[in-house]
């Protein structure tokens, strides 16, 4: 019998981390998968991404429309509270044998909260890790609800067990992002700059900033401080819209001023493929987005990673860490174009993420002591 798997998907940056490996589930025999679609997914201001989720060929389940356009942090509870209903109709309605999560966000606490009280054991992909703010609370009540561990190191692995987590349920895979980007040969340079009008002998920055959900009311600062540290290099960018948290509306207020400048681009949404081609081809990347501190490295751009989103993670050499000061953030533009790319190695793993994943997820589950959790501390 092929072991009935749900995944829940709230963004267009956890469904491109995971996108190959869910690929492997739904091509194996052994697995029967669907995918559970909420938040940034369904709505057309974060440009509807749901539909690359279908263009794929995934089983979608379940589409769950939360709030998630006005980013402040009352719609976010809000959300959650939304989805946690959806997803414990979903899932009585579905039955999975499992329910499969990655990361710190909202929805995928939902997911896991509803899952636990229909005694249906949960997966956590990217446990154990450290990033500070909220994000860091999310993800380890997620860990403590969760049976089963998919970390992306070995220092993740230890955190989760000396949080109390069983070592025989707790896993090194590695990042399961990491398997396309060295699985082909990033899109060249020359196409995606003259797919957006840029000159490719020009140095250009990706940039890419999220706001801070205890810090939201600053985000519109923050972004500008970045566009004016662009603006003073002369620098071509691509700049991405943010996600949907609190002071999300901030940061786009700031980036609308992008669009008057000629050297700069602004994107809702990439797929992946483009937004892989771009952190290869650039010459810096900036802003706070986890892609810059697990991804980057696997094509040595360097990394100007700003505040305290990433406060933790462990690092690669291609990352810069700065505060949120304009003299910092230049100064480190300034060095990471001095300095050039750096050698291809990342801590997060070797590209091999997705069948160690599917291991694991085969494995007799042993119900139903897996469901009987006890803290190890």
């Amino acid at each position: 019998m092929r072991r009935r798997i749900v995944y829940v998907s709230g963004t267009r940056a956890d469904f491109g981390l995971f996108a190959r490996t869910l690929g492997l589930l739904r091509d194996d025999p052994r697995f029967e998968l669907g995918v559970y679609a909420t938040g940034m997914h369904l709505s057309p201001l974060f440009g509807e991404t749901v539909r690359e989720i279908e263009a794929q060929g995934f089983d979608l389940w379940l589409r769950a429309p939360t709030p998630v356009d006005s980013g402040s942090g009352v719609e976010m509870a809000f959300a959650l509270a939304q989805a946690l209903e959806a997803f414990s109709r979903g899932l009585e309605r579905d039955k999975p044998d499992l329910l499969l999560v990655l990361g710190d966000r909202g929805e995928m606490l939902a997911g896991a909260l509803a899952a636990v009280h229909l005694n249906i054991p949960v997966a956590h992909v990217h446990g154990g890790e450290r990033s500070g703010t909220v994000d860091e609370s999310i993800r380890h009540a997620i860990s403590k609800l969760a049976h089963i561990h998919l970390t992306s190191t070995a220092q993740a692995r230890e955190r989760l067990i000396r949080m109390g987590e069983r070592p025989d349920q707790t896993h090194v895979c590695g990042a399961p992002g990491l398997d396309e980007l060295l699985a082909r040969d990033p899109l060249p340079r020359a196409g995606l700059f003259a797919a957006e009008g840029l000159d490719p002998a020009r140095p250009t920055a990706l940039m890419v900033y999220h706001p801070v959900v205890q810090n939201a009311e600053a985000a519109g600062d923050e972004t500008a401080l970045l566009l004016e540290s662009l603006e003073a290099r002369g620098l071509q960018a691509l700049i991405l819209a943010p996600n949907s948290d609190a002071g999300s509306q901030n940061i786009r207020k700031a980036l609308e001023r992008a669009r008057s400048n000629p050297d700069w681009r602004l994107a809702t949404h990439l797929p992946r493929e483009r937004y892989v081609g771009w952190m290869a081809a650039a010459d810096v990347m900036l802003g706070n987005s986890s892609s810059g501190v697990i991804e980057a490295a696997s094509f040595g751009t360097p990394v100007v990673n700003v505040g305290e989103r990433q406060a933790g993670r462990e690092r690669n050499a291609n990352t810069l860490d700065v505060p949120v000061e304009r003299e910092a953030v230049g100064a480190a533009l300034d060095r990471a174009l001095k300095g050039g790319r750096f050698p291809l190695r990342n801590v997060y793993g070797d590209g091999q993420a997705g069948g160690r994943i599917l291991e694991v997820l085969a494995a007799p589950l042993g119900l139903p002591g897996l469901l009987n959790k006890l803290n190890a501390y």
